[in-house]
């Protein structure tokens, strides 16, 4: 089976490859802006989503995975939407027209309108949405699309899995630029040295390894599977337990003071992340991922706790996966 992976030098796209290559058993493309220099076993394709041919890329392909997406430059909307709309769509209209038979796209969480999180919500959640946050807004906007794509292309298989926050150690470089810039010291990514976190009745989110998710892509490509699937690890993160995992207190914070302190800083450019963020992470539901285990047969490896830990020692150290993208240049795919 020749699988092309789109925005394969990202965190997830990293992780990917390497369930692939464990496989064994697989032609394996990867598909960037910046190829790494040791080729690692992959056939590396230089492409820009936004402007180069991918048709001739896809051409002969079992399965196109589609992950590259930017979340920076955040304050240069038109380049991020030229990336994660319109790059999107050129990967769809290029899968169609190479007569590629899978397509599984990158989807998340973010894509879900906003939601309970006291209970657990299924693939069959609108994913509308939270309007306020552009990352949001593009997932559902491409969700959208490919609505489409499905009902004018039958007879594409076509996967979607909606992740959660996807953390590992190698990607500990890029997730702190991306989301914390020169603002936060990397030192504060030691658990010892934090004394507080936030605590909001809303702020219960679900993470899950790297690696899992990698296997997670692997297990759909492998699969006869359509549709969407949900992709978390237990236990549920809020306030209460990253208190007691990172021997610090809870701190009680009104959404307004989260979203606040996040808009002057952002606007300030003190640090890359605007209030949108914030609005999701108090906005969308948890997930039951139950059917990526029942019909996928995954189930994670490793703890949303460990996956944490793990991100956090990566930032502390700088750890990088050595590709272009998770070294921190700039909008990256994920």
């Amino acid at each position: 089976m020749r699988i092309v992976v789109v925005g394969a030098t990202g965190n997830v796209g990293t992780s990917l490859l390497a369930a692939l290559q464990q496989q064994g058993t697989h032609e394996v493309a990867g598909l960037a802006r910046r190829p790494p220099s040791n080729p690692g076993g992959v056939d590396w394709i230089r492409a820009d989503i936004r402007h180069d041919d991918l048709e001739a890329a896809f051409r002969g392909a079992d399965s196109v995975v589609h992950l590259a997406w930017a979340i920076q430059p955040s304050h240069e909307l038109a380049t991020l939407r030229s990336v994660n709309v319109d790059g999107s769509r050129r990967v769809f209209d290029a899968v169609a027209r190479a007569g590629v038979p899978s397509l599984v796209y990158a989807s998340s969480v973010g894509a879900y309108a906003a939601g309970p999180v006291n209970r657990r919500v299924d693939e069959s959640w609108p994913a509308t949405g939270i309007p306020t946050s552009f990352y949001s807004r593009h997932k559902a906007e491409v969700e959208a699309m490919l609505d489409v794509f499905e009902g004018e292309q039958a007879s594409v298989r076509v996967i979607r899995l909606r992740p959660g926050l996807i953390f590992k150690r190698q990607a500990g470089a890029e997730i702190a630029g991306l989301f914390l810039g020169r603002l936060v010291p990397r030192l504060l990514a030691d658990p010892k040295l934090i004394p507080l976190v936030p605590d909001h009745p809303r702020l219960r989110f679900q993470a899950v390894h790297s690696l899992d998710v990698g296997n997670a892509y692997r297990l759909a490509v492998e699969s006869d599977e359509r549709g969407a699937f949900n992709v978390a690890a237990d236990p549920v993160l809020d306030g209460p337990l990253l208190a007691r995992t990172l021997d610090a207190r809870p701190v009680r914070v009104p959404a307004a003071l989260m979203r606040g302190a996040a808009w002057a800083t952002w606007t300030l450019r003190l640090q890359p992340t605007p209030p949108g963020w914030v609005d999701m992470a108090l906005g969308v539901p948890l997930m039951d991922w139950s059917r990526a285990r029942e019909r996928l047969g995954w189930e994670p490896t490793r703890t949303s706790v460990e996956a944490l830990l793990d991100v956090m020692d990566g930032m502390r150290e700088g750890a990088t996966a050595d590709t272009p993208s998770t070294a921190g240049h700039g909008a990256a795919p994920v």
